[in-house]
């Protein structure tokens, strides 16, 4: 378990790095393509097993890793639309909720097992997301539509599900550090492009305070990652379980560094989802 609560804790330390961001100006795309090349050097460096650029095509994981890499940008353009359009509390519903989609594939995928307990304590998991996530910005886009969101929520499930299914079919042991590092090199080279368009458009420098922005996030990223695949990897610990108590974990985490760190202002709905969160996982892990 030591692996998801660690993943848990490096997911919330991104979420105070974002925070940051906006108190220092940061160009967030910029920084997150720094992100992914330095989350991509860490995994080529730490790799596990020796390799050859010019062998990575023949690996069985390598479709999945450029999928994933893609998702990873869209998914980040999304978030960042739907934040403008909706506001920055669905974003966090929205990605957060979509944990039931990786949990329906593991049921029905890898015949994980559907007791009346852990349904109580997923169901239970899913609304807390919402009333700690839901913040009173709700109001002021109401009118802005559930396109974007519902977006934001079936990319969120389906990079969950994907890594899933990738590193229990082709991903061994010891080149989880090659596969995260594949993954976000395929992220950088997608936000390369996007970048480049953006520039040709916009020519502008890049910015020191950019690429320190990115070297800080890179380096947790990569681990965030790491960590949950070798949570995934551990026998005995089903996906639907794991992905319950990781999700609904960095939103009760994030929640309290917000309250303690930024002193947000919570809602009777905020606490009472928190109490809801914590109930929730102790159901799921009894289960």
């Amino acid at each position: 378990m030591i692996y998801l609560l660690l993943s848990i804790l490096i997911s919330t330390s991104l979420f105070v790095i974002f925070k940051y961001f906006n108190v220092f100006k940061i160009d967030t795309l910029k920084a997150i393509v720094v992100n992914y090349l330095v989350a991509f050097t860490f995994g080529i460096l730490l790799s596990e097993v020796e390799f050859s650029f010019i062998e990575l095509p023949n690996q069985k994981w390598f479709s999945g890793a450029i999928f994933l890499g893609m998702l990873f940008v869209s998914i980040f353009f999304v978030m960042a639309l739907t934040a403008q359009r909706n506001g920055v509390s669905v974003v966090s519903v929205a990605g957060k909720m979509s944990v039931v989609i990786p949990i329906v594939f593991g049921v029905f995928l890898y015949d994980e097992s559907l007791s009346f307990i852990k349904v109580t304590g997923i169901i239970l998991a899913v609304v807390a997301v919402y009333l700690a996530s839901v913040k009173d910005d709700l109001k002021k886009h109401e009118k802005a539509g559930l396109l974007l969101p519902i977006i934001l929520f079936l990319g969120s499930g389906a990079i969950d599900t994907t890594l899933k299914y990738v590193e229990i079919n082709f991903v061994a042991e010891n080149e989880v550090s090659l596969f995260s590092g594949s993954l976000f090199g395929f992220a950088a080279f997608f936000g390369l492009v996007i970048l480049g368009i953006k520039t040709i458009k916009k020519p502008e420098p890049f910015g020191l305070e950019n690429v320190i922005a990115g070297v800080i996030l890179g380096i947790p990223n990569y681990y965030s990652i790491v960590f949950l695949i070798k949570a995934l990897q551990i026998k005995g610990i089903e996906s639907s379980t794991l992905f319950t108590i990781n999700n609904v974990g960095i939103v009760v985490a994030s929640t309290i560094v917000g309250l303690i760190i930024f002193k947000e202002s919570f809602s009777l709905k905020n606490k009472i989802g928190i109490a809801l969160a914590i109930f929730g996982i102790v159901l799921v892990a009894i289960a």
